[in-house]
């Protein structure tokens, strides 16, 4: 989808501004915000919400290793929502509500989550600025919401006929 993007405003002669955040926190998300999204936002409730409830609590494991069953062992409360899981898709929707509301694009897939935004050439040193807004509120959102962007991993580049450098990469100053 995002390459699609791409291509398609070079060949309007624009350019793209992408910026590629990985959270390093995804597995600490706290269940009863995600129950509370899913009722509010989503309408979700009555037997619905009981069994994603009692998918995400009091949750145990067993271990079989050449025959020996080990201890059942409770897993700790945050274990329910993977980065790949629906939940998870859930849980950060309010992301995409962020990047819409700027007037830039959103993808994600698992833990990752690219923002972009595309501008004419002549308008394009405009865009790091307006991106750069984007990352700041999502980093804030993020915070907010038990996840954490990992900065040593967040790539930003821009992408147009004649660009083929990465950009430079610093969640609190990413060009």
């Amino acid at each position: 989808m995002v390459l699609s993007d791409v291509l398609t405003v070079i060949e309007d002669k624009k350019v793209t501004l992408l910026a590629i955040l990985e959270l390093s926190v995804a597995f600490n998300c706290v269940d009863y915000i995600l129950l509370s999204r899913l009722q509010s936002r989503f309408g979700l409730d009555g037997v619905v919400l009981a069994w994603i409830r009692s998918f995400l609590s009091d949750r145990t494991q067993r271990v079989c290793f050449r025959g020996c069953l080990s201890a059942e062992m409770a897993l700790r409360r945050s274990a329910g929502i993977r980065s790949w899981s629906l939940l998870f898709l859930f849980y950060k929707a309010e992301l995409f509500d962020i990047i819409a509301s700027l007037g830039r694009t959103g993808h994600s897939y698992a833990d990752d989550t690219q923002a972009y935004t595309s501008a004419p050439v002549v308008e394009s040193q405009e865009a790091p600025t307006r991106l750069t807004e984007c990352i700041e509120r999502l980093d804030r959102w993020m915070g907010q919401n038990g996840l954490k962007v990992n900065a040593e991993k967040t790539r930003c580049c821009g992408l147009d006929r004649g660009i083929n450098q990465p950009c430079r990469t610093s969640l609190s100053s990413p060009w």
